[in-house]
């Protein structure tokens, strides 16, 4: 309780945090998931690594030393630490720093993007099969469950090559074999939303189906398409080096990872060093997505928290 000179001169929003009956607004929920990310201490370390990264990457004009296509030949296959190129040069003397700055633009947009795509179409396809049920459900699923059947990697390159090479060409087909696994996760969080009292009042409210769908249903089954879609970003990103390691995605001298992985790849007994950089930085950024991916999980879970 305020004592009386408390009472004269603190004002009333000021006494009643005094008194001890005054219960403590709850968190909301963001701010609930971001605390308990925040106590994941892979989590953080994972977010803090992804995060420099970026930073780096977007910033390459301003960080890269050196044009990341112009090289000396006289300079070539310098080891990690010379003078001038403190992770070396490749096989055409170009700078290794300046092209892994560079060639992680295009790695981290080939991961981005195709997962960015899958889930908009994935989860739009997904929630309108549980939702229709029926027949519906069953012919889009099914016709779904045909890509889903097959090795990933392997359904990409015949995707890539009946394409044709380039980066382009490398974002649509990984999207098409992330639309039916993310399809998967929003139909059967749609038929576990189904059931809730939520749906059956927008219904009884008069709500069409377009208006439940995205109003009602897509914030509810938001949590687990979302975890499982950031856990396909390092995926996403693997494929997508593993096809500009096959010849399927960007063209030289534009700098890529997997591309860059794949052009040193002679070079392995002369100066292996140079020649791990790349695959390093693929799966540093790989096992960073992936251990963010659980960190998020976990930190979205309400029941398990």
């Amino acid at each position: 309780m305020a004592t009386a000179f408390e009472a004269r001169v603190l004002p009333a929003a000021a006494q009643a945090w005094l008194r001890e009956d005054v219960p403590v607004a709850p968190r909301s929920y963001l701010a609930d998931v971001r605390a308990r990310l925040f106590r994941n201490r892979a989590g953080v370390i994972s977010l803090v690594v992804l995060g420099a990264l970026l930073v780096m990457c977007l910033g390459a004009a301003l960080l890269s030393p050196y044009d990341p296509n112009v090289g000396e030949v006289s300079a070539r296959l310098q080891s990690i630490g010379s003078p001038g190129h403190i992770l070396g040069t490749d096989d055409q003397g170009r700078d290794m720093l300046s092209r892994l700055l560079w060639g992680g633009q295009l790695s981290l947009l080939a991961g981005f993007t195709p997962v960015l795509i899958a889930t908009a179409l994935g989860t739009a396809l997904g929630a309108f099969a549980g939702y229709a049920g029926g027949p519906t459900r069953s012919v889009l699923m099914r016709s779904l469950d045909m890509f889903y059947g097959l090795p990933a990697i392997l359904l990409a390159i015949a995707i890539a090559a009946s394409l044709g090479p380039g980066l382009t060409n490398v974002i649509i087909s990984v999207s098409i074999v992330y639309i039916a696994p993310i399809a998967r996760v929003a139909e059967s969080a749609t038929r576990r939303s189904m059931v809730d009292e939520y749906i059956e009042a927008a219904r009884l409210s008069g709500a069409n189906t377009p208006s439940i769908i995205f109003t009602q249903l897509l914030p509810n089954i938001f949590n687990p398409i979302f975890v499982y879609a950031a856990g396909l970003v390092g995926l996403s990103m693997i494929i997508a080096s593993s096809l500009s390691f096959l010849g399927l995605g960007s063209r030289p001298p534009t700098p890529e990872w997997g591309y860059m992985l794949n052009s040193l790849r002679p070079e392995i007994y002369v100066n292996p060093g140079i020649v791990l950089l790349p695959g390093l930085m693929i799966f540093i950024t790989s096992i960073a997505f992936n251990t963010l991916s659980d960190a998020l999980r976990d930190s979205m879970d309400i029941k398990g928290s």
